[in-house]
């Protein structure tokens, strides 16, 4: 019975975690508005001529996700830098799902559900499970539950005007 509720915790950090890395770009758009939102590919194009990243990828958004997840890393039993990582993590597969995006003729906060959520959430969680005390099983609850939190939080946050758009 423990195991099932260690388990379950585990997955419920690693998940609140992901929420907070996540959210934490849109947030501090929110909150500075153009302030501070240089794009991490400086509006550079790939060899496709299309952008490396997009304008939406911004230093302040990686920035205040690591800063973030860093700084409430310990109410979820890790310490700081591992909370910094996580969301370095998180923001890594966030770049690598835009740079696959543009790639496929995507264009920026374009609509591609498993792409804008897979990465994002699968990369952290395979690099840190030993530190997260997360199994395949763990794994894979916590990437299912961020996909689905992200489905249906998302309409409401754009109600809030929180999010541009409804998905």
């Amino acid at each position: 019975m423990e195991n099932i509720l260690t388990c379950g915790q585990c997955i419920f950090d690693s998940l609140m975690l992901l929420i907070i890395a996540n959210g934490m770009p849109i947030l501090s758009r929110d909150i500075f508005g153009a302030h501070g939102s240089w794009p991490v590919d400086f509006g550079c194009t790939f060899f496709d001529k299309k952008p490396l990243f997009g304008y939406s990828k911004t230093w302040r958004g990686i920035i205040m996700s690591v800063l973030a997840t860093s700084l409430i890393a310990p109410l979820f039993a890790l310490n700081y830098l591992n909370g910094a990582l996580l969301g370095l993590l998180v923001m890594s597969g966030d770049l690598i799902a835009s740079f696959t995006k543009r790639r496929l003729g995507y264009i920026e906060s374009s609509r591609f559900r498993v792409l804008d959520t897979l990465p994002e959430s699968l990369l952290p969680l395979i690099l840190l499970r030993e530190t997260l005390a997360l199994g395949f099983i763990e794994i894979i609850a916590t990437v299912v539950l961020f996909f689905t939190f992200e489905i249906l939080l998302s309409p409401i946050l754009f109600r809030l005007h929180i999010r541009k758009r409804p998905y």
